[in-house]
């Protein structure tokens, strides 16, 4: 297939690229457009605006505005961006002869916290903050098109991806190993919160199932087999390394009481950012796997993290 993927040299594009190039042609659209192995050409956004793309079967939307850990990202900055892109690539693939459209949103777009037990597809929406509230206004606006897909011949996703990594991911996950890298103990072992990620192998996986077979248009959470506690990320971050973990198991009371103070104080470690890392956030990936027609992603959970620690040792 002719595949455009906008986005293309981000850490998920650039994984794409080696999962897809050796079987489809690929075109790029980004703000930058230098050469890269496995893509025809890149264009960019005035190239949209100008008509001046190619002919595709495909197209992959990726690009947007990440998530500000520091929150220092103007509100509007997301809409622009993950919104207003959204809106103009989508428009462009319903006005042509194009037979699939994949938009990347998140599950930030669905909850900011599990309500549950489990966080499905069936979830009415409730985002909090400009990124997730952003990503909801573009999963919107493609299903208010919805009679526009009711040719057969177009299909479109919605996905949901749970905490993507891999190697080249610059996210949260490097933060907390390079705590571990620095021999930090982790004092909040205490506390058995359970998390879903998402190995980029597996995410490749899902891209080259959505390619290959007829699946329905719809919203799609994706993520791991299984979801593991923070200790046992700590432990693969270690074994990956070759060190030994240190956890501390310090009293829940006291690490809450510690919270509290930091609250007032205005610490590091605040009531908000206790709940943010001791909460639980597991994510059903069911749905995409029953439409698929498989029991299990191609890669466990751990044997992913480990993969991607060992990308950044190197």
């Amino acid at each position: 297939m002719k595949i455009l993927i906008t986005g293309i040299h981000g850490f998920v594009g650039s994984n794409l690229v080696n999962a897809l190039s050796n079987q489809h042609i690929l075109y790029g659209l980004d703000i930058i457009t230098p050469e890269k192995k496995g893509i025809v050409k890149t264009f960019t956004w005035n190239d949209l605006a100008n008509d001046n793309l190619p002919d595709v079967d495909m197209i992959i939307h990726l690009a947007g505005k990440a998530h500000d850990t520091k929150n220092q990202s103007q509100a509007n900055v997301y809409f622009e961006i993950n919104t207003e892109l959204t809106k103009k690539i989508y428009d462009y693939f319903l006005d042509r002869s194009i037979k699939k459209f994949v938009f990347f949103s998140s599950v930030k777009a669905a909850a900011d916290s599990v309500p549950g037990d489990i966080l499905t597809e069936d979830v009415v929406p409730s985002p909090v903050g400009p990124y997730g509230e952003s990503k909801i206004a573009a999963e919107q606006y493609i299903l208010n098109m919805k009679a526009e897909c009711t040719n057969k011949d177009k299909q479109f996703y919605i996905l949901r991806p749970c905490m993507i990594h891999g190697p080249g991911n610059k996210g949260n996950l490097n933060l907390l190993y390079s705590v571990v890298n620095k021999g930090i103990p982790w004092p909040l072992g205490s506390f058995d919160n359970r998390r879903t990620f998402t190995s980029i192998d597996n995410l490749c996986f899902v891209i080259e199932g959505l390619i290959k077979q007829d699946v329905e248009s719809g919203i799609y959470h994706i993520g791991d087999d299984e979801s593991l506690s923070t200790n046992e990320l700590i432990e693969v971050m270690c074994s990956a390394m070759g060190r030994r973990a240190h956890i501390w198991h310090i009293h829940r009371g006291m690490m809450s009481f510690c919270a509290k103070v930091g609250t007032i104080l205005h610490l590091p470690l605040n009531e908000e950012r206790l709940r943010k890392l001791t909460e639980n956030y597991m994510v059903s990936n069911a749905k995409i796997k029953k439409e698929l027609g498989i029991e299990k992603f191609p890669v466990r959970a751990k044997m992913g993290l480990y993969k991607t620690i060992q990308s950044f040792e190197k």
